[in-house]
């Protein structure tokens, strides 16, 4: 292989090692690490298990062991250079004698980046590597929170080949099959939080628990709910125990004396006032807010279409998960997938970009970019 190919090539098994981290590291970013020897062979490898514990740089340190003096190091994200949960990786990965450093993107983080610079200093070559897509995205969350202040929104959704959620009637269990469903619930036991709308609430009562898979932690399931209009008996808020829950409302909601909201935090339930627009919540704000409160990465919107409407036309999705199940309803009156957007044009669209496709079963899930 020559330098670039064999570069793509370790920094890719990097990215790999990297995604065993989601659901651990945050709000720490995904990281992989490899680190080749001279003679082009794998001595030492890791990736950031969970939040304050080693880093992958660290991992794979500690299993190349001596064998780590005058190798490449090939990681997905720009080292360390502070002292936060860990030390600095940047300093020892110069204690280790490593010759080259090779990573995917810079970090973003005022208080953790410069690694690079640190390296350098130290006579040790760092070479920025941007070849490798999945290497790259496998920090997007992360880096997106760090520079943006808002978590990585990921919104999914089960829709039929015409696009449809649901019939008129508002039936849609179960239009995505039992695998499909399988690896949304995969997904639920390793997100930070899962969002969704009070009609989703009140039409469904679903549980939006990660079940029959491995749990890597319990999302906090946050409910947009302006008027705190949602069931004291529903399940979201009667399994508290479960699982944390957030209720968004109007600010004005808490500034009164709200007996409902009083029975609510009675029941375990977290409230957020928000600020509104006639009754409708500014979607940004919640989003910042559960950042500052409780670190919040990545955020799984399961929801109907229109609060998925409200937040593609406010550009705060990152990414859509849709399965489509090979099924035709032919009703205009069913429910489509998003709905408020207002397009005169094809070219007002809001553009995606496919960056996955997977078969399960019978249905295919096909994974998107929201093109900035």
């Amino acid at each position: 292989m020559n330098c670039a190919s064999q570069d793509h090539h370790y920094m890719a098994m990097a990215a790999r090692l990297a995604l065993r981290g989601h659901g651990g590291a945050e709000p720490n970013p995904l990281v992989g690490c490899v680190i080749v020897s001279p003679r082009g062979e794998v001595v030492g490898w890791g990736y950031h298990r969970r939040c304050g514990g080693p880093h992958a740089e660290i991992v794979a340190l500690r299993r190349a062991a001596s064998k780590a003096a005058a190798a490449t190091v090939y990681v997905t994200l720009e080292p360390c250079n502070h002292t936060g949960r860990t030390a600095p990786c940047s300093e020892a990965l110069i204690a280790a004698n490593i010759a080259r450093v090779v990573f995917a993107r810079a970090d973003p983080s005022p208080f953790a980046g410069g690694g690079a610079n640190r390296l350098r200093a130290a006579g040790i070559k760092a070479d920025a590597f941007d070849q490798c897509f999945t290497a790259i995205a496998v920090s997007d969350a992360y880096v997106h929170r760090v520079r943006h202040g808002t978590p990585w929104v990921v919104a999914k959704w089960a829709q039929t080949l015409d696009g449809r959620i649901a019939t008129r009637s508002g039936e849609s269990r179960w239009i995505s099959n039992t695998a499909c469903r399988q690896l949304v619930h995969r997904e639920r036991g390793r997100v930070d939080a899962i969002l969704t709308g009070i009609g989703t609430v009140r039409a469904d009562d679903p549980m939006l628990t990660a079940r029959g898979v491995r749990l890597r932690r319990i999302a906090r399931r946050v409910v947009i709910d302006p008027k705190l209009d949602i069931p004291l008996d529903c399940q979201l808020v009667t399994t508290t125990d479960q699982a944390p829950t957030i209720i968004a409302c109007c600010e004005t909601m808490l500034a009164e004396s709200c007996s409902r909201a009083a029975a609510l935090r009675d029941a375990g339930v977290e409230l957020i006032g928000v600020p509104a627009d006639n009754s409708v919540l500014r979607l940004e704000q919640l989003l910042r807010e559960l950042v500052a409160r409780h670190e919040i990465t990545n955020v799984l919107v399961e929801a109907g279409a229109g609060l998925l409407g409200r937040l593609f036309a406010q550009r705060l999705v990152n990414e859509a998960w849709v399965f489509i199940a090979p099924l035709l309803l032919g009703d205009e009156q069913a429910l489509p997938c998003v709905r408020g957007l207002s397009v005169e044009a094809l070219t007002d669209g809001l553009a995606l970009q496919l960056t996955e496709t997977r078969q399960r079963g019978g249905d295919v899930m096909f994974r998107y970019g929201v093109v900035a």
